[in-house]
């Protein structure tokens, strides 16, 4: 019951990883306008975590109970968890290029 818990849990969190990847951390910078986005770091962070932890924790979990298909669904959420990371760091550089620029204060 368990196993089949976890597995619905990582199959829900698909469409939140794929927005944690897919969105740009500068909506107008993608778009090539030179512009600050005060709304875009967050909004990729809010998904971007939990989608790191949820998968960060299917790999740990499914690489330490064995059996050749866990070692294979712990691989992918290692792939999605590592995929994550590039735009969690970009969303911070965001949020940082934001703070020391001053733009977003209010």
């Amino acid at each position: 019951m368990q196993a089949s818990a976890g597995y619905l849990v990582l199959l829900l969190a698909i469409p939140l990883a794929t927005l944690a990847v897919v969105l740009p951390a500068n909506v107008y910078r993608a778009q090539g306008i030179a512009a600050p986005d005060c709304d875009g770091p967050l909004q990729v962070l809010i998904f971007a975590l939990p989608a790191l932890l949820i998968y960060g924790a299917g790999a740990f979990l499914g690489h330490r109970s064995g059996g050749r298909l866990r070692r294979v669904i712990s691989l992918l959420c290692l792939i999605v968890a590592l995929a994550t990371l590039p735009n969690i760091a970009e969303a911070t550089h965001e949020l940082y290029r934001n703070a020391v620029d001053g733009e977003c204060l209010g």
